[in-house]
């Protein structure tokens, strides 16, 4: 552990004294007196706990009040089942493994109305079954058919059209969890009859139908014990926070505070998973290591551990229409495939603008990496059963280096339990008749998700620790010496937890679920045992992340009114404060004079123009980000679009002169679209796809008109790069025409407003780009114009005026700036402007932090 931290060796840490090990002493000594008066070994006595975590715990106190004496056995309902009998579900049970009740769900649903939808509803039966079950592994199998029959008069009525849904799946899940046998059933045998002589039970916060079964079973030899109420008087102190992150760097003070003042072990209670997880990070940071020091009971989805994320990155750039972004996301995680080859694929696609991966495998210029990549995910194309999707599932593991980090990380032996990949569990799938339904990929995924997401994930426990995280309800007779609860706000922590499920509190009454009353109930017996504990912390955000504001648990404000429990308002600072410099952040000024300039474009001097800065990051560094793959069609690619479109429509009207030209530019239309992959998801670019059959129509007419005036297409989309006087000079000119006159024109095409195009020619205006032209063009006395191709206005031709001039003046400004930079003049971030808004280098200027 972190340096100062000690742990205590006294009676607090160890539980031996205190109220929560007066109750256990005062039971254990109840327990032995019992048995010795009944004369009963304890190899024939049960003490039922309310959950696992208390039988070691138990067995320790035990041990340490009588040391000389037998132990009688300290069990759960789950433990004790196990241990006086074996049980394997059936094929047609209720097995509590996801993965294996999504597809028996489905099977059943196969049989109802609901046939169409069984894949999407199964989850949700699942879950009414497995609610169910609880209430129905506690009736004895003899009975359990009258006990559903009975039940079945609370279900919703099949007859109600707007009950569909709910009427069948509440029948099915009646009858599934009905039929279904338990591993509990066992305790239902002759067997344990004959073998208990007495049964202790230490109840739990929560009403168990299985232990009021057992109780009204075994009634002539039981002693039993309700939860104790009473709290010990705990030093209590409230913590309102700002927000999530000032709470959760609170409570992990507040956990090192107790640490280091000798209070071990400290009950970390897990209200919300996100910040628990930031806590936990935080604790590691200063030395309590999960899995050395912290024990976390409650674990987390397993579908979020970086285990989960690798399959599923896997299986997702495996469908048909797996974007460039999801093959990418599976490339970067897998072993098979060098560095260098991920980086050199990843550039090409990003260059290419390749969003749709069945792109890439039809271009001609792709790297060898495609191929290698497409022959693993050609196997997982066909509709298959279960059973050989999941075959193929490890065959693609084990081809990209996936399957042997899997096995050796606890997460990932986890998963592969989970989904069944393991060779046995395998062999065990294609022996099931529920597994060999024909699945497509898309059904397979959704297996897959549901079962991770419904699988919890525990790391590995320390049998000691010194900070326990713990859900709220198992603070229940244990021992702590500090308890910290973060997350005690009126949304995490209600009064009334709310209730899952379709029951009314009604039907849950009938049937015997806990209603609002009890979970009302239980909620606050457990928010009393945390004040078993001598020392509690509670926090709580004052605000959501979208800056709602949130108020204390109504349980916080209860405390007001009990003398025990009553808090000290004001809790002092549990953080440290640090004294640290302040260093002032600068704007830069590099100097560039030893950098090569290389050739510049109309962009990279506009660049140095708005900020000399972004022009030594982007032109002279050669700097860039790489342009996301899969992101929305927006009015930049609609502009790229258009350019593509006219190009290839003029090549071909330049080809056919003759032919008929409306058919030509919708030819040249779809091969853009290709090309760029927009028909991969056609509804995005639908919005600019609907204004293009005015603006074509428009361009069309417009083109003859200048057709009519002597005006003739010479190329499209020319690539120059010349040198003018000392400077190297390169761009890509949209199209140059030749008029009646034999003249060149220079055109730019803008799908911009009007406004904006005018703009660019007004008096004082700075636009270069036509004057740039001009000198990529080399013609002394050339003419230039935008051709503004508005989708709703239509083209409109906006022509410089003293084109050379400016070209000449631009010319002396570019000569005079590159010249000013090589004698070292400082390319100083301004920070003005619009350009500061969208500029991509803002986080290396650091123009956020400046003093």
């Amino acid at each position: 552990m972190g340096e100062g931290l000690k742990r205590n060796s006294g009676a607090a840490g160890q539980g031996a004294t205190g109220i929560v090990g007066d109750r256990w002493h005062t039971r254990l000594a109840r327990i032995q007196s019992e048995l010795q008066e009944a004369g009963v070994h304890p190899a024939h006595a049960v003490v039922l706990l309310p959950y696992l975590q208390l039988v070691p715990l138990a067995a320790r106190f035990w041990a340490a009040q009588f040391p000389n004496h037998f132990m009688p056995h300290f069990e759960t309902t789950r433990t004790w089942a196990e241990r006086v009998g074996f049980f394997a579900p059936d094929e047609a049970d209720l097995s509590f493994d996801q993965g294996r009740d999504l597809l028996a769900a489905a099977r059943l649903l196969e049989q109802t109305p609901l046939r169409a939808e069984r894949d999407a509803l199964a989850a949700a039966l699942v879950a009414q079954a497995t609610e169910l079950s609880r209430v129905i592994g506690a009736v004895a199998p003899a009975h359990r058919a009258d006990w559903v029959a009975a039940a079945a008069r609370f279900m919703p009525t099949a007859g109600v059209a707007s009950q569909k849904y709910e009427a069948v799946l509440a029948r099915v899940a009646l009858a599934w969890a009905g039929q279904s046998g338990y591993a509990t059933d066992a305790l239902f045998g002759s067997d344990v009859g004959r073998d208990l002589e007495r049964l202790f039970v230490v109840r739990g916060l929560e009403p168990d139908a299985l232990t009021e079964a057992l109780l009204a079973r075994f009634a002539d030899c039981v002693v039993e014990w309700a939860p104790d109420p009473r709290a010990a008087g705990a030093t209590t102190r409230l913590h309102p926070c700002a927000d999530a992150a000032d709470e959760a760097e609170r409570a992990a003070a507040c956990v090192l505070n107790h640490l280091a003042e000798g209070r071990a072990p400290v009950a970390l209670v897990a209200t919300d998973r996100e910040v628990t997880r930031q806590i936990s990070a935080m604790l590691a940071s200063a030395g309590v290591q999960p899995g050395v020091h912290l024990r976390d009971e409650t674990g987390w989805k397993l579908s979020t551990t970086h285990a989960a994320a690798s399959v599923m990155a896997a299986l997702r750039a495996c469908a048909f229409d797996a974007s460039s972004d999801d093959v990418l996301d599976w490339v970067k995680l897998t072993p098979a495939f060098a560095p260098a080859e991920r980086r050199a694929l990843e550039h090409w696609l990003r260059h290419e603008t390749v969003r749709g991966w069945s792109r890439a495998t039809q271009l001609p210029d792709a790297p060898a990496l495609v191929a290698a990549i497409e022959a693993l995910r050609a196997p997982m194309a066909a509709g298959r059963a279960l059973a050989r999707w999941l075959a193929a599932t490890r065959t693609l593991l084990e081809a990209c280096g996936l399957w042997a980090p899997l096995a050796a990380d606890d997460a990932g032996s986890a998963l592969i339990q989970a989904l069944g990949l393991d060779d046995e569990t395998l062999a065990q799938w294609q022996a099931w008749p529920a597994a060999r339904r024909r699945m497509d990929f898309d059904a397979f995924m959704h297996w897959a998700r549901a079962t991770l997401e419904a699988a919890t994930f525990k790391p590995p426990k320390p049998a000691e620790a010194d900070v326990v995280v713990l859900p709220l309800s198992q603070l229940l007779d244990r021992p702590f010496a500090a308890a910290v609860i973060p997350g005690a706000d009126e949304k995490r922590l209600p009064m009334t937890p709310e209730i899952t499920g379709p029951w009314s509190d009604a039907q849950r009454q009938a049937l015997g679920l806990p209603t609002r009353t009890v979970v009302r109930a239980v909620q606050q017996a457990a928010w009393a045992q945390v004040f078993a504990s001598p020392a509690v912390d509670v926090l709580w955000s004052q605000s959501t992340a979208r800056g709602e504001a949130l108020q204390a648990s109504p349980l916080v404000r209860l405390l007001d009114f009990d003398d025990a429990l009553r808090p000290v308002d004001d809790a002092p600072e549990p953080r440290v404060a640090r004294t640290v410099m302040a260093i002032p952040t600068l704007r830069p000024k590099p100097v560039a004079s030893r950098l090569p300039m290389g050739a510049l474009s109309a962009t990279s001097y506009e660049m140095l123009r708005a900020c000399p800065y972004r022009f030594f990051a982007k032109h002279l560094l050669g700097l860039g980000e790489d342009s996301e793959l899969d992101q929305d069609v927006e009015k930049r690619d609609w502009g790229t679009w258009v350019h593509a479109v006219l190009y290839r429509f003029h090549q071909a009207l330049r080809d056919r002169p003759d032919g008929d030209r409306l058919v030509l530019i919708e030819a040249a239309a779809e091969q853009a679209t290709r090309e760029r992959g927009l028909d991969r998801n056609p509804g995005e670019f639908l919005p600019f796809k609907a204004a293009w059959p005015a603006l074509r129509d428009a361009y069309l007419e417009w083109q003859r008109e200048r057709e009519a005036e002597g005006f003739r297409f010479e190329v499209g989309e020319l690539p120059i790069q010349t040198r003018r006087g000392e400077l190297l000079l390169r761009g890509r000119i949209d199209r140059i025409d030749r008029d009646a006159a034999g003249q060149r024109v220079l055109i730019d095409y803008k799908t911009e407003a009007q406004d904006k195009t005018r703009g660019r020619l007004k008096a004082g205006s700075e636009d270069t780009q036509l004057p740039f032209y001009a000198l990529l063009s080399g013609d002394e006395t050339p003419r230039a114009a935008y051709l503004n191709l508005d989708d709703r206005k239509g083209p409109s031709w906006w022509e410089v005026n003293d084109l050379a001039g400016r070209a000449a003046a631009l010319h002396e400004g570019m000569a005079h700036d590159v010249e000013r930079i090589a004698q070292g003049a400082t390319l100083r971030a301004l920070g003005e402007g619009d350009v500061c808004e969208w500029c991509e280098v803002r986080g290396l200027c650091r123009k956020d932090f400046w003093s």
